[in-house]
């Protein structure tokens, strides 16, 4: 007779520092790798294709319902633009002929290139290689047979054309790669109305331009496009507050070489018209960019968390600051993960102490934005991982202050998961481990509320939580 009485076949997890893993859902495994995720850019211990596959084989684990509504949230709540293409890809391997894809695919296409991107991702696959070393580039995607598009994907990409005007449209009708706007219509035959009837014809005899958009207003590319010196395009979108929180955020080098007003330019920074999916780490990358503006871009970053009502209570706030944290965010950026974790950390509202993790734990003013994030940044050696060691400090401190068991106190750690050694289960009743990376294992669930993500929804979530 077999015997009952025998050990777990199932091997033990844990992270790529050695510290022992939770074994979580598919659901789980999903928002872990997803919400972080900027595709196809590496991690300081995986590379971006890896993260990728691994995303493709936890939608597939998932319930169709659960990863449209993973990949919605990524889109609409933590603006991410790629990823939950890839959800969608992956949802039509296994459920093409469900309306689930063509509702989920209108629903996150947001921008028209996101039509011709979405195709190309249909039609491509990544070449097989070997793990890409620290600072290689993403791999190149190779080209593969060209199915046919599926019925429900047609009807999804068919709606998401209706959603966007003429500027929108002749913006990325060109399009700088091998799948365009119009291809991508004759291959989905969407039906226009009366409106714009005559703008799809443009679009599909390849006449549309950004001219009269320009002239009607425009976007700060498009009025540059018709030959306006940067000086007066500039100047005019801001008199008129036509120019998008983030087109201001990237060009304020630019219009300073220009010559365009100083003050009139501080004031669009700390108005904030329009900064409501502007990321907290964008923050961080106009000021380094244009220091000489960095007074203003602060008092925008601090207005951040003005808006937002205090958490109750204390707020103990850990940040990892080890090696790790210091992978970039992307390819093209300087910004790394300790930059986003940081620029989070300072617009935490309400009574707040501040601490900081690598070999050793150490506790950090509690300064609000741009001098929190210097403060966090700067507040010891970027080296090991031991985020066990500073959990039990800090559970100590709270015990010893009386602090951590009432509803109105709370710990939150933001981190990448990858601790070298074992993680205590928090004493603080209201815990939270905020997730900023896309490693496969991590530590943080349990006694903790686990939260993947580094936009400030994680702190609206905590606060509906609480609620």
């Amino acid at each position: 007779m077999a015997r009952l009485n025998t050990r777990s076949s199932k091997p033990k997890i844990f992270t790529h520092e050695g510290a022992p893993a939770k074994r979580i859902t598919p659901v789980q495994q999903l928002r872990r790798l997803v919400l972080p995720c900027l595709l196809w850019e590496n991690n300081f211990y995986v590379d971006g294709k890896t993260i990728a596959e691994q995303i493709a084989d936890a939608v597939r684990a998932t319930d169709a319902a659960i990863a449209a509504d993973v990949a919605i949230e990524a889109r609409k709540q933590f603006h991410l633009r790629h990823v939950p293409l890839r959800i969608v890809r992956e949802m039509t391997r296994l459920h093409a002929g469900t309306s689930i894809v063509s509702d989920t695919l209108a629903k996150v296409i947001q921008r028209p290139d996101e039509i011709s991107e979405f195709v190309a991702m249909y039609w491509q696959k990544p070449v097989p290689a070997a793990p890409l070393k620290k600072g290689e580039k993403p791999p190149v995607l190779a080209q593969a047979k060209r199915q046919p598009l599926s019925a429900q994907v047609k009807k999804g990409l068919a709606r998401a054309f209706a959603s966007f005007d003429a500027y929108q449209l002749a913006k990325y009708s060109k399009g700088s790669g091998d799948v365009r706007l119009r291809d991508v219509m004759f291959l989905t035959h969407p039906k226009p109305s009366e409106q714009n009837m005559l703008l799809w014809k443009q679009l599909a005899d390849d006449k549309l331009n950004t001219t009269h958009a320009s002239e009607e207003g425009g976007t700060w590319e498009a009025r540059l496009m018709t030959g306006q010196d940067k000086k007066t395009a500039f100047t005019d979108m801001l008199t008129k507050e036509t120019l998008g929180y983030m087109a201001l955020l990237r060009n304020l080098r630019g219009m300073l070489e220009a010559g365009v007003n100083r003050q009139l330019i501080q004031h669009a920074i700390v108005r904030r018209k329009g900064a409501g999916k502007v990321l907290p780490f964008r923050y961080v990358a106009a000021a380094r960019a244009c220091k000489e503006l960095e007074p203003a871009i602060d008092k925008a970053l601090v207005a951040m968390i003005g808006e937002m009502a205090p958490l109750p209570g204390t707020t103990f706030v850990l940040v990892d600051v080890s090696g790790s944290m210091e992978a970039k965010l992307s390819a093209k950026s300087d910004l790394t993960r300790l930059d986003a974790g940081a620029a989070l950390a300072a617009i935490i509202p309400g009574d707040v102490r501040m601490f900081s993790f690598s070999n050793s734990l150490m506790e950090v003013p509690a300064r609000r934005g741009m001098a929190g994030i210097e403060a966090i940044v700067r507040s010891q050696y970027h080296g090991g991982t031991l985020l066990g060691a500073a959990v039990s400090a800090l559970n100590g401190l709270m015990h010893n202050n009386g602090l951590g068991k009432l509803d109105r106190d709370r710990l939150i750690v933001i981190t990448d998961e990858q601790s070298h050694d074992f993680v205590p289960d928090p004493v603080a009743r209201n815990a939270y481990m905020i997730n900023v990376a896309s490693h496969q294992n991590g530590v943080g669930y349990g006694k903790w509320t686990h939260i993947d993500g580094f936009s400030e929804s994680v702190l609206r979530f905590i606060r509906e939580l609480e609620k």
